[in-house]
C-alpha cells in the first residue's frame, strides 16, 4: 500500500498519528460530544449499530468494552481527533480475526465534519496500522449501497469493490444491501 505518511503508534497510549489526525481511545469526557455527533439520524442511518435516539448513556456504556476489546486483541476502537485542536470528529475501529488474520474497519464522522478527507485518512491509518503493527493479510469494509460516499473513501484508501450482498441488513423498517470492499496485504 502506498502511504507516504507513515503512522506513529504508541501501545502503551493506545494511540495512531498521521498527517493531520490524533487516533485515540475514547474518554468518558468524550460522552457529550459523541451523544451530540451521534444523535443525528443523517449519521446513523448509514451505520450497522448506532441506535437514534443517541444518549450520553449511549456513548458511555458503549466505551466501557473499550479497553478490554484492545487488550484482547478483539477490536481496537479509536476517536478521530483533530491533533492540533483536539476536536472529536468521529469514530474509526477495526476487529480481529486472528484465525484468518483479517478483519473489518468501521467508521462513522460527525455530520459537519463531511467532506474534509478525516475518514479517508483514518482509514488509511487503520490499513497501516493492521498490515504494519497487526500483521493481517487482509482488511475489509463494508457500506450500505445507499450510502455511496463512504464507498468512495474505501477506494481513495486503496479498498477494490468486491461485489454486493444484496438486502443483507434490515434498519430503519427497510432492507439494506451492503457493499463489500477489501485490501489485501502484499
Amino acid at each position: 500500500m502506498e502511504n507516504k505518511n507513515k503512522i506513529i503508534f504508541n501501545n502503551e497510549l493506545r494511540t495512531i498519528t498521521t498527517e493531520r489526525l490524533l487516533l485515540r481511545m475514547f474518554r468518558s469526557e468524550d460522552a457529550e460530544v459523541v451523544a451530540k455527533l451521534c444523535n443525528n439520524y443523517n449519521v446513523t442511518k448509514s451505520t450497522l449499530n448506532l441506535p437514534y435516539p443517541y444518549s450520553i448513556e449511549c456513548a458511555l456504556e458503549w466505551f466501557e468494552k473499550h479497553e478490554e476489546n484492545f487488550v484482547d486483541d478483539k477490536l481496537y476502537t479509536f476517536a478521530i481527533i483533530d491533533k492540533n485542536t483536539g476536536e472529536l470528529f468521529g469514530c474509526i475501529s477495526l476487529s480481529n480475526n486472528k484465525v484468518h488474520k483479517n478483519g473489518e474497519i468501521g467508521y462513522w464522522i460527525g455530520e459537519e465534519y463531511w467532506g474534509n478527507g478525516y475518514a479517508t485518512e483514518a482509514t488509511k491509518s487503520m490499513i497501516e496500522f493492521a498490515f504494519d503493527v497487526q500483521e493481517y493479510h487482509r482488511v475489509i469494509a463494508r457500506h450500505f449501497v445507499s450510502n455511496p460516499a463512504s464507498g468512495r473513501v474505501m477506494q481513495k484508501a486503496g479498498m477494490k469493490y468486491e461485489g454486493e450482498f444484496i438486502d443483507h441488513i434490515y434498519k430503519n423498517d427497510k432492507f439494506e444491501s451492503l457493499a463489500n470492499y477489501a485490501i489485501v496485504n502484499k
